[in-house]
């Protein structure tokens, strides 16, 4: 989308004042960050990998990378096209925890950490929140990443197993 302007200049001089009138258009355009080539899912993003064009800003959609730091590191969740925009839910953080993973989970407290096994029930990278499975009660804990399997517990039980009684 083209806007328009019209510029009014005059001068004055010895002579008589001369009017002088220019008209034209004008687009905004932004600086935005693609891939220099197609990037497969699952690999992680580097610096070399990408690079500025700049775009008509009146079509660009919300959500586009304007710096190499908000995509570089970051693991591609879908196929990216060379030149074409990337977006911030077209990346994620690196996964080190994978579903079925056998973890290490940590708990602290004032005084005392706790450390034990856990399998992942979900997958996340540095900072997600994934489900946790306690092998030996089977509750589901809510867990950070710190780590390539390593979890710190945040003390919320998301269930509890079942139980029914016998007679």
């Amino acid at each position: 989308m083209m806007r328009k302007f019209l510029i009014t200049l005059t001068f004055c001089c010895a002579l008589p004042a001369a009017l002088l009138v220019a008209t034209g258009a004008f687009a905004a355009t932004v600086r935005i960050v693609v891939p220099t080539h197609d990037i497969a899912r699952g690999d992680v993003i580097g610096e070399n990998d990408l690079t500025y064009a700049t775009v008509d800003g009146n079509g660009l959609m919300s959500g586009v990378a304007t710096s190499m730091d908000e995509v570089k590191g970051m693991q591609a969740r879908r196929v990216l096209g060379a030149g074409q925009a990337l977006r911030g839910t077209d990346v994620r953080r690196p996964i080190v925890v994978n579903k079925g993973q056998v973890v290490t989970m940590t708990f602290s407290a004032p005084g005392v950490e706790v450390t034990a096994t856990g399998r992942a029930m979900s997958e996340g990278g540095v900072g997600d929140t994934v489900t946790i499975q306690n092998p030996a009660s089977y509750r589901m804990i809510s867990a950070t990443v710190t780590a390539p399997g390593t979890v710190r517990a945040d003390g919320g039980v998301i269930s509890s197993p079942t139980r029914t009684a016998s007679r």
